[in-house]
């Protein structure tokens, strides 16, 4: 659809939270360059190929396969954010990873890029940690969590990644229990102190690995890296609450605990 055909269909509508119309909002920034710009809504790639040979592809975790698509039809030159400031540029900043990714608007001519070489950060913190108080301590670098808002359908993973550097131990996913599969199947004649024991036990030997089994069913299958970084995002927000640091207790105990 053109922007015409859009607007007969669904009118003019301000985002729900944000309140802006954001077909008029990106126009604008286009526009105020006096540069033409028309707007056309697809749910198919290639259909930019009816429009111009050369794009530049704006999306985040479906990048590649946007880009294996235009490859595949017929684009002369394809381009993602990704490939944009990956090395330095008269000087600028970079990231060879992501380049623009995951970047943010620092004032009306900068932005402040994705994070890069912060692994030796992580581990330094870690490091001082052990020195000074003897525990080991899990450190992560984070941005954006991964959820979606279920009112205004806005993804919050606008990063490439929720931590790109974080020490060993948050390395892999839960493997965790459903305790709640326990109660209602595994132990549903059990009440009180007896139930209490018998999850503990079964715990306490559950497998190293609980892929498969129907005990660990509608746990969350994610990353810990994921997990904990959209735990520190709310915690710390993106607003004025100017919180440098989550500090975050408890979060491998378990019901033995």
């Amino acid at each position: 659809m053109n922007e015409e055909e859009f607007r007969g269909h669904f009118g003019y509508n301000k985002h729900t939270f944000t309140g802006i119309d954001y077909i008029d909002y990106y126009k604008s920034i286009v526009e105020e360059y006096g540069v033409e710009c028309e707007v056309i809504f697809s749910n198919n790639a290639k259909t930019i190929l009816d429009y111009t040979k050369n794009v530049l592809t704006c999306d985040i975790h479906s990048r590649f396969r946007t880009k294996r698509i235009l490859n595949a039809n017929g684009v002369e030159k394809v381009y993602s954010l990704d490939d944009i400031l990956s090395e330095s540029v008269d000087g600028s900043g970079y990231n060879e990873t992501y380049g623009l990714l995951g970047s943010n608007k620092a004032t009306e001519d900068s932005v402040k890029l994705f994070p890069r070489n912060c692994q030796p950060v992580v581990d330094t913190i870690q490091a001082m940690l052990k020195e000074k108080t003897g525990k080991t301590v899990e450190v992560m670098v984070y941005g954006d969590g991964a959820f979606k808002d279920p009112v205004g359908k806005i993804w919050e993973l606008a990063d490439p990644v929720v931590s790109p550097a974080y020490t060993a131990g948050l390395d892999g996913t839960p493997n965790e229990i459903k305790l709640k599969y326990l109660a209602d199947n595994n132990f549903a004649d059990l009440r009180g102190d007896e139930l209490k024991k018998a999850i503990n036990e079964f715990i306490e030997n559950k497998d190293d690995d609980l892929v498969g089994s129907m005990e660990s069913q509608g746990t969350t299958p994610r990353k810990l890296t994921d997990l904990i970084g959209s735990l520190s995002d709310l915690t710390s927000g993106s607003g004025d609450k100017g919180t440098p640091i989550v500090f975050i207790q408890g979060y491998f105990d378990n019901f033995t605990k």
